[in-house]
């Protein structure tokens, strides 16, 4: 096929490289190569012939991605006979026909075009091979065969297996293009690949071919271009360019010495170049990898791809700038949401969120230009998490991006304190209101699990969404405020003036430790005892480690479990822990994802470490050692101060902060505690629902219900009709969703700010982050990915991206706390003081500077991390 006759819906016949080719030469003032395109059809029948391609292809489906040995022996096989095939006499001619028409003398580049390269959702750049300046019917024969082959590189079929696409149902075109013998080439970004700024472009230059250039075998000059003026420029030393090789192919060249320093391309063509690349990118409608070469004052372009490593831009409908903050950052799930979860979460909360990437985002940018706004942002949120302020502080600086400053002041931070003007009055310690409002909570889910039990249809999803009503009154109670707050600044009183009367540093995470009703650190410690009943029964124990390493489903186990001696206990043990705390999970924030009282054995690892690491009675002592270091600090604390001058004053004052934070501080962990338990009994309804909904054959599968908004499954349980496609694009969307890490912090020109912090007093080397727990600890670090692969010892520092509620059950075993997400007051942290555990957070990338079994030292009292030895075996 020309590619004249192509376009992006011939893709499945040419390619994604083939089909952007096609769309190029379509855009009216971009020169495009002639050339063609070899179809997949060609390819699969020519390689159909190969006797032994069946086998070899079922036995590489059943490859493990870690089975390298595996993949290089199966993927060779398949290339020599792929690379051997004979290609047929009227495909062949077929190609010799078209040469005769662009030119049977001319040199061509011959390149691969796979199914799934180049998509908007998954970049194939580099997996299959492309080969320069080929001549002649026979060698062009030659290399289709070899871009055929190259399907089945071992780094192209370890790609598609991480990235879950079919070995089959990858075709492979091949483009066949007419060579340019360029005096210039290079790359080109229509959005900076560093930064992800949508209103810069980026142009990559160097002498010749741009085939060193794209291998990295040497530097290019770097402009960046905005609004037509190029804004930065980078000369490179450019010691050689790749040329045509009289043989056939490329080589090396040195370049001149007079050259090597000169600009590859002049300012106006630079300009000349970004115009072009808008062009291309307007056609796409999404910022593009663009490579181009340049021949005189004429430019080709080559290939062009979508960026997919970019994180997308929320919608607006205006063109005012914009300032997006993470809400998964703040609520530690950075994770990707289904849009069911999206929409639950958006009803639940009072403020305006605006989605991208399937992650939830608040514009702060109408804060930010008030003055109370901008310093209430800049202090809550920089407080929390010192790397969001400094992202803040980075887009104020500039002067330019946030309206001038406004008297009006009506907009506050996600997630933040309240204005210091509405903060409740100061509440003094009384123990009882907390039950009280527990009990009230207690009283209102009880209530919604009888009422919704007999519910369907729409009658079900309007209860539930007059529910959420009663879910925000709880959520948002001004006494529950009042009790948060009223912690949170106690908390914060002690820090401060203990440092300054005592040079007593972060006193308040001893004097919080094992306070009441803190439902998330009960939690963990609650495993201990479930821990104490399995313990005593060797049947049970070996039974789990089984189910732990079959990876089990559902909890028929805990059936299977009480015909052994022993089980009954057990399983009363496990069942009454997730009766109390199984609607929780990781992401829980998220209604679709799977909670522990649907997926028991996600627990098991835990608790088989909760057997084998400590001895029976463990949970009780904990709590109690908790106690007394909380009590014996008081005592020092107080005598400390009423020794000093006019010391009994400041005693009193600092007995009544003391009593405040220990009566409330537990109760921060509540309010959600709530939520999510509510939240799972709308799960559960939902899914009856669903799976009413496919039993009738409206939906396909009863979790398609994840990939609907709330309005959306109304729409569909009225009518008994959905869309499958719309749901079909969603679930690819989530897929390519979970690849993206969400920023901090998001401008509306794509612009991703993360911050940066270092303390004063860190050494040399350090990774540094927030302290939010006092204490230096040196260990092995266990850098986990997923709660339930965890397998920790004592004296292990935990290493992972963030903590929500449901990873406290490790904090047990654990002797500190590395996050790359976290704040002050986010839930890893408060656990952390609870349990003792030294904790630094906003750590970043500490997940990959930081590698399994290092030996390491956290200073959670000054805020940073070292590293101290190489990894030991775990």
């Amino acid at each position: 096929m020309d590619f004249a006759h192509i376009d992006a819906t011939n893709i499945a016949e040419v390619g994604g490289k083939g089909a952007a080719l096609g769309e190029l030469a379509r855009i009216a003032g971009v020169g495009v190569p002639d050339g063609f395109c070899v179809t997949t059809d060609a390819f699969r029948r020519t390689v159909g012939d190969l006797p032994s391609i069946d086998a070899l292809l079922d036995r590489l489906a059943r490859a493990e991605p870690d089975d390298r040995t595996a993949i290089r022996t199966l993927s060779a096989d398949i290339r020599r006979g792929v690379e051997g095939v004979a290609v047929h006499d009227a495909l062949a001619e077929e190609i010799g026909e078209a040469l005769v028409r662009f030119g049977a003398d001319a040199s061509y580049a011959v390149r691969s075009s796979a199914t799934a390269e180049d998509l908007p959702t998954a970049s194939f750049a580099g997996q299959q091979d492309s080969y320069l300046n080929i001549t002649g019917l026979p060698a062009i024969l030659l290399h289709v065969r070899r871009c055929w082959a190259s399907l089945f590189t071992e780094r192209a079929v370890a790609y598609r297996i991480r990235n879950g696409f079919d070995h089959r149902g990858v075709g492979m075109a091949v483009v066949v293009q007419r060579m340019v013998f360029p005096d210039a080439s290079g790359t080109m970004f229509t959005a900076d690949p560093v930064t992800s700024n949508r209103e810069t472009v980026t142009v990559e230059a160097g002498w010749g071919l741009g085939e060193a250039l794209v291998s990295g075998r040497v530097r290019g000059d770097v402009h960046t271009v905005r609004d037509d003026r190029v804004v930065s420029t980078t000369i490179a030393t450019k010691t050689l360019s790749a040329q045509a090789s009289p043989e056939g192919g490329v080589r090396d060249v040195p370049i001149e010495l007079e050259r090597r320093t000169r600009s590859a391309l002049t300012e106006a063509q630079v300009v000349c170049l970004a115009r072009l690349g808008r062009s291309v990118e307007a056609h796409f409608g999404r910022p593009q990898d663009i490579e181009w070469c340049r021949v005189g004052d004429g430019f080709h372009i080559v290939q062009s791809r979508p960026i997919t490593t970019l994180f997308p831009v929320p919608t607006a409908d205006d063109e005012e700038n914009h300032v997006y903050v993470s809400v998964g950052h703040q609520q530690m799930m950075t994770d990707a949401m289904k849009p069911l979860g999206l929409s639950l979460w958006q009803m639940t909360t009072p403020r305006q969120m605006h989605e991208a990437g399937g992650r939830l985002f608040v514009d702060v940018a109408p804060a930010l230009a008030t003055p109370a706004g901008r310093t209430g942002l800049l202090e809550a949120l920089g407080s929390s998490d010192p790397l969001l302020g400094d992202a803040l502080r980075t887009v104020l600086d500039r002067g330019d991006f946030v309206r001038g400053l406004l008297e009006d002041d009506s907009t506050a931070a996600p997630d933040a304190d309240p204005p210091a003007g509405d903060r409740p009055d100061p509440v003094e310690a009384d123990p009882d209101i907390v039950s009280e409002l527990i009990r009230g909570n207690e009283a209102s889910v009880a209530a919604l699990r009888r009422e919704i039990r007999n519910l369907s249809g729409s009658a079900l999803l309007d209860f539930i969404r007059a529910d959420i009503v009663e879910l925000k009154r709880l959520l948002f109670d001004p006494r529950s405020l009042a009790l948060v707050t009223a912690a949170m600044e106690a908390s914060r009183w002690l820090n401060e003036h203990l440092e300054d009367w005592l040079g007593e540093k972060n006193a308040a995470d001893t004097l919080t430790r094992s306070v009441d009703h803190n439902v998330t650190s009960q939690m963990g410690l609650a495993l201990l005892d479930v821990a104490d009943a399995v313990r005593p029964h060797p049947d049970v124990v070996a039974f789990l480690n089984r189910v732990a390493d079959e990876g089990r489903e559902g909890d028929g186990f805990l059936d299977e479990m009480a015909g052994l001696p022993g089980g009954p206990e057990a399983r009363a043990a496990i069942r009454g822990y997730l009766d109390t705390y199984g609607m929780r999970c990781v992401g829980e924030i998220d209604i679709t994802r799977t909670r522990w009282s649907e997926r028991p054995a996600a627990l098991v690892p835990v608790l088989l470490g909760n057997v084998r690491n400590f001895a029976p009675g463990e949970g009780g002592r904990r709590f109690e050692r908790g106690n007394r270091e909380s009590y014996q600090k008081e005592r020092d604390v107080l005598a400390r101060l009423r020794a000093l001058p006019g010391g009994e004053g400041r005693a009193e004052e600092t007995k009544r902060m003391i009593d405040r934070v220990r009566a409330f501080a537990g109760y921060r962990e509540y309010p959600k505690y709530g939520m999510v338990n509510r939240y799972f009994v709308y799960k559960q309804a939902l899914l009856r629902e669903a799976g009413r909904l496919a039993r009738s054959g409206v939906l396909r599968e009863d979790e398609d219900v994840f990939f609907l908004r709330f309005r959306e499954l109304e729409e569909v349980v009225r009518t008994g009709e959905v869309d499958a496609e719309l749901v079909r694009e969603r679930r690819e969307a989530f897929r390519s969703h979970e690849a993206l890490t969400p920023p901090r912090l998001l401008t509306s020109d794509g612009e991703v700010l993360n911050g940066r912090r270092r303390p004063a007093d860190a050494p040399s080397g350090a990774m540094a982050g927030l302290a939010v727990s006092a204490g230096v600890v040196e260990g092995r670090a266990r850098v986990v990915t997923e709660m339930a692969r965890a397998d920790l010892e004592p004296g292990d520092i935990l290493v992972t991206a963030y903590t929500d509620p449901s990873w406290t059950p490790l904090f047990v075993t654990v002797a500190g706390l590395v996050t790359e997400v976290g704040g002050l007051m986010t839930h890893g942290a408060v656990v952390a003081r609870e349990y003792g555990l030294p904790a630094v957070v906003g750590v970043d990338r500490a997940t990959r500077r930081i590698r399994d079994g290092q030996r390491i030292r956290v200073h959670g009292t000054d805020g940073y991390v070292e590293i101290l030895g190489s990894a030991s075996r775990p």
